[in-house]
């Protein structure tokens, strides 16, 4: 069977905290039985925003002749795509906004990354639950601006003081975030690097999975690849645990379209060139 699915999340040293060069990944996505591959290395953001884990502006260009080159390297053999993970911060949508319109972008991930220092700063009061709580308000508040196409690893906040969280107590809240993504059309992601976190389960993990299904939210798959082992990791892991959650389809994007396959075929496109998950 011929290669048909796309891993949509990975990054570059650009990020700062990412190794291997962009054919080293697209290498990887090629052996492991992929059509393709998403760069979407962590955004630029104006004001020296949490400028540790991203590229400078300036640096913009760079990525975008980086992902370029590796694409014409791999051309007929892979398809590799420019992507960006951009942050969703309140009062910053402009922000998005604008990048959004500096390139073709294929794929456009929103992330609250509430571990910023910016992000603590402002919306930790020493609440752990209802800290959670703003977490969940904002990921639908990003879904609604429509600035993105997929929500990325969107129960992070689970790896904030992991031993208290707790999904029972905040499914009302998870519910009513998931009423209003819902709404808005956008996509969500399952991220297989959540198997490595603090708290150990992919993002989202089941219970909100579930609750994902019985709105019929699309499911992207990323691994979030820091590195190029990590592309397609866990993927086949990922697929067992959308079935098991009711799914049939899993989606990737396009030049920013949505398209949609059965996980059979997903499954069998890949075969058993995926990692499984580490024991």
């Amino acid at each position: 069977m011929k290669p048909l699915y796309y891993d949509s999340h990975m990054h570059t040293p650009l990020c700062k905290h990412a190794e291997g060069e962009p054919e080293e990944y697209a290498e990887m996505g090629l052996q492991r039985g992929l059509k393709g591959i998403t760069f979407t290395c962590h955004s630029p953001m104006p004001n020296n925003f949490w400028p540790e884990v991203r590229m400078a502006p300036s640096e913009f260009p760079r990525y975008v002749e980086m992902i370029e080159r590796a694409a014409q390297a791999y051309a007929g053999k892979l398809d590799v795509r420019l992507g960006m993970e951009t942050d969703y911060f309140p009062g910053m949508e402009w922000w998005a906004e604008k990048l959004n319109e500096e390139a073709a972008f294929s794929h456009v991930l929103g992330s609250v990354h509430f571990f910023s220092p910016e992000y603590k700063a402002r919306f930790w009061k020493g609440d752990v639950m209802e800290f959670y709580k703003t977490y969940f308000g904002h990921l639908a508040d990003s879904a609604e601006t429509g600035l993105f196409d997929t929500l990325a690893h969107p129960d992070l906040v689970k790896n904030f003081y992991p031993e208290q969280y707790d999904f029972e107590r905040l499914q009302d809240t998870i519910e009513s975030a998931l009423d209003r993504i819902a709404a808005s059309g956008v996509a969500m992601e399952l991220n297989t690097s959540g198997v490595h976190k603090k708290f150990p389960e992919l993002n989202p993990g089941p219970g909100m999975l579930q609750l994902m299904r019985n709105r019929n939210i699309p499911v992207v798959l990323g691994s979030d690849s820091h590195s190029p082992r990590r592309v397609s990791a866990d993927f086949s892991y990922a697929l067992d645990v959308l079935e098991g959650a009711g799914f049939t389809k899993v989606s990737y994007f396009l030049n920013r379209k949505r398209f949609d396959v059965s996980l059979g075929d997903v499954r069998d496109s890949l075969l058993a060139q995926l990692p499984q998950v580490l024991g």
